[in-house]
């Protein structure tokens, strides 16, 4: 360690620190613009300058590495003077526009404008004006005249993204921030710019000119989207949503959000909002009250259970859904004496489950995917399905961490691979077997089925025998595969004589912790394809849409008796009976378990639209309707306990109730139809419904793909 003296406090800091960093320890505040603790030092702003001892001029303390005995003054009149002349310079040609500002109140030269910046200016030419750029649907630039060019919005493209698509053209008062090109900005992370850029140069597109940051509350929630389980701060004003921010969680999303988890908000307030229950009668939908509907529903659920049995009610629920909505939707199917619930839509084999209460998982806690040496991906298209894991692994990368992929087609990664194995989804397995068999050639082991080995096949088998953390993690298409316990198998009989770990990535919020509360089927029970196959007389859907969310789609449920949808939305208006509207995320209390079985517990942030109730309030209503016993808590928090006893928020699940292992036959004989996997802005409900979201460059893309493909 290094101790040097800071404002007369020793402080010790390794090696190769610099001294904003042992301020950092010391908790002393250096004034800063282009400084950011997760990007790579620019030295640009050069509003950290501090009086260093011996130094003949301030010195910046971002780019000044530590020395043995340095005696450095952050306050010293030699350091707050050269503060005030970098602020007078950077003031020079800043607008005058606070008053109409989005990031007014909110802003970093503002605020330290107050406490280094003069009162007056002594530069009376003309302020230079930089052109507006149109970047997109989502980032506004359309006042670069604020811009200070700190680059930390190009350097987070370079180092996080993986994609500079912003770069600085042309020297001193010509210097602009641009695409160069004229082209969008089209990262999935691209809204981190937003939250990054210490002035108002990018601000949010859907959020222009709608608050004043002061008039704004600050709650706390959970993304309902992909398994990061990204912790959020949402930002509410008169009981309406408007914008969405991250909350810093070094264990799970470090400062970083997708851009589906900031721009997803807007669905909360689209017109498709369902705000009263409806029951169709003749063809015509027609509202009715909350009683009216229950008793609707319970009489019909009690009519098919006498006439056919219970074992035809079923239900399917989203994996999107609340820890205590999957309990609450088990309970009540388990209750009528079916075992008919399912929240694995996109699947197509279903024998490969983890044991009843234990759920397939990440294999590994999240923070750890920043540190593997070797990693090899099956069946993801990483960047675009699991952003922030994306981010994570391309910081290993960059540490000189092996990227190995095995996939259908030549995807953009936004990071150097290792090696690519491309193969029809059809004959994953045989390629998984080629790399099993040449894991084997190395290491003389038996393999564990016959395969042809290619080069390809050779070269990631010695990149996973190297390195010390590694790792085999099986994406959304490897997951939904027609032959996902036979690509399981043969990662798990890799990874044991590679020493690497095996684990899912997980599609959504909670699939893992539908598994751990079995909103599976039970014995005999139907799955989700058989269900949507027409199988039963009576079919509940919580907050699912069939025709985007499974395989199969809605076409089987034209022969069910009655179809009860729950969900925020006007949706499933052709194939459904009964609608009730139920809260999303921003309006119910409830739980997700992420990819690495962390639980985590929010809050409603705004109270619910119109008659919206929390999904697992109406199912418990449900329950009572129909006689069941167990349907008496009183609060989200007693589901919980009661589904998920001795867990608490932000604590990972006990480790023996997570289980990857897989005792299923290896079966070579190419699958029967290819993966169903969700694009980046059709994983759910709240994605397919944000007007910005769907205007971006990936949601064109997986349109144009779905007609071609239709």
């Amino acid at each position: 360690m290094v101790e040097i003296e800071l404002d007369g406090k020793k402080v010790e800091v390794p090696p190769g620190s610099m001294v904003m960093h042992a301020a950092e320890k010391a908790g002393t505040y250096i004034p800063h613009f282009c400084y950011h603790k997760k990007l790579s030092i620019a030295a640009n702003c050069r509003m950290c300058l501090v009086d260093v001892e011996k130094a003949p001029k301030p010195m910046p303390a971002c780019a000044t590495p530590v020395t043995q005995g340095m005696i450095v003054r952050t306050k010293s009149d030699k350091a707050i003077k050269a503060q005030q002349s970098v602020m007078e310079f950077l003031l020079i040609n800043h607008p005058l526009d606070c008053p109409i500002c989005d990031q007014g109140g909110e802003c970093q030269l503002q605020d330290l404008a107050v406490g280094y910046g003069g009162s007056g200016s002594r530069y009376e030419e003309e302020k230079r004006v930089v052109f507006h750029k149109d970047v997109g649907p989502l980032i506004s630039m359309q006042e670069m005249s604020r811009c200070i060019h700190c680059t930390r919005c190009v350097r987070f493209g370079q180092e996080v993204a993986g994609v500079m698509e912003l770069g600085m053209i042309h020297r001193g008062e010509h210097a602009e921030i641009t695409t160069v090109l004229g082209d969008t900005v089209d990262s999935e992370l691209s809204g981190n710019m937003i939250d990054i850029c210490p002035v108002g140069a990018l601000t949010s597109k859907p959020f222009r000119y709608s608050a004043r940051t002061w008039e704004l509350s600050r709650r706390k929630s959970v993304s309902p989207h992909d398994s990061t389980g990204a912790n959020l701060i949402v930002q509410v004003k008169n009981h309406k949503v408007m914008r969405v921010v991250p909350l810093e969680n070094e264990a799970v999303n470090e400062c970083w959000i997708a851009d589906r988890d900031r721009f997803s908000y807007e669905a909360v307030n689209s017109e498709d909002r369902l705000t009263a229950p409806m029951v169709k009668q003749g063809g015509e939908w027609h509202t009715v009250d909350w009683q009216t509907a229950l008793e609707y529903v319970a009489n019909g659920l009690k009519q098919v259970k006498a006439e056919h049995g219970a074992a035809a009610i079923g239900l399917l629920a989203s994996p999107h859904s609340t820890l205590e909505e999957l309990a609450l939707a088990g309970a009540l199917v388990r209750g009528l004496g079916s075992q008919n619930i399912d929240s694995r839509l996109r699947h197509a084999d279903f024998s490969n489950a983890a044991p009843a209460g234990a759920a397939r998982w990440l294999g590994m806690p999240v923070a750890s995917l920043s540190n593997l040496q070797r990693v090899l991906v099956v069946g993801s298209n990483l960047r675009k399905d699991h952003p922030l894991f994306a981010q994570r692994i391309r910081q290993a990368q960059r540490k000189g961490a092996q990227v190995n992929v095995l996939g259908a087609v030549d995807q953009d990664w936004a990071m150097p691979l290792k090696n690519v194995v491309l193969a029809d989804s059809a004959v994953w397995v045989s390629a998984l077997a080629g790399i099993a068999a040449a894991v084997a050639n190395e290491t003389g082991a038996a393999a564990p089925v016959a395969a042809e080995v290619g080069d390809a096949h050779r070269a990631v088998a010695k990149s996973l025998l190297g390195g010390e953390h590694k790792a085999i993690l099986l994406g959304n298409a490897a997951a939904h595969h027609d032959k996902a316990a036979s690509l399981l198998s043969l990662a798990n009989w890799i990874a044991q004589q590679t020493g690497a770990t095996v684990g899912y990535l997980s599609e959504a919020a909670n699939t893992v912790g539908a598994q751990l509360v079995d909103a599976t089927p039970g014995q005999g029970g139907l799955n989700a394809g058989q269900m949507l196959g027409g199988a039963v007389k009576a079919l509940v859907l919580l907050n699912t849409e069939p025709a985007h969310d499974s395989a199969a789609g809605s076409k089987g449920l034209s022969s069910v008796g009655m179809v009860v949808t729950l969900s925020p939305f006007k949706t499933n208006l052709d194939i459904s009976d009964v609608l009730l509207p139920i809260a999303p995320f921003t309006e119910t209390s409830g739980s997700f378990v992420n990819a690495e079985g962390r639980l985590q517990s929010f809050h409603a942030v705004v109270r619910p639209l119109g008659e919206t109730r929390p999904a697992w309030k109406v199912i418990r209503v449900l329950g009572n309707l129909l006689g069941l016993a167990g349907f008496d808590a009183d609060s989200s928090q007693a589901v919980l306990a009661s589904a998920l006893p001795g867990v608490a928020s932000g604590s990972v699940v006990d480790a023996s109730r997570l289980n990857n292992a897989s005792a299923a036959a290896i079966d070579t004989v190419p699958a029967r139809a290819e993966p169903c996997v969700a694009s980046i802005y059709q994983l759910d409900g709240l994605v397919r419904r944000a007007p910005a979201l769907q205007m971006t460059a990936d949601a064109r893309a997986s349109l144009i793909a779905d007609e071609v493909h239709a």
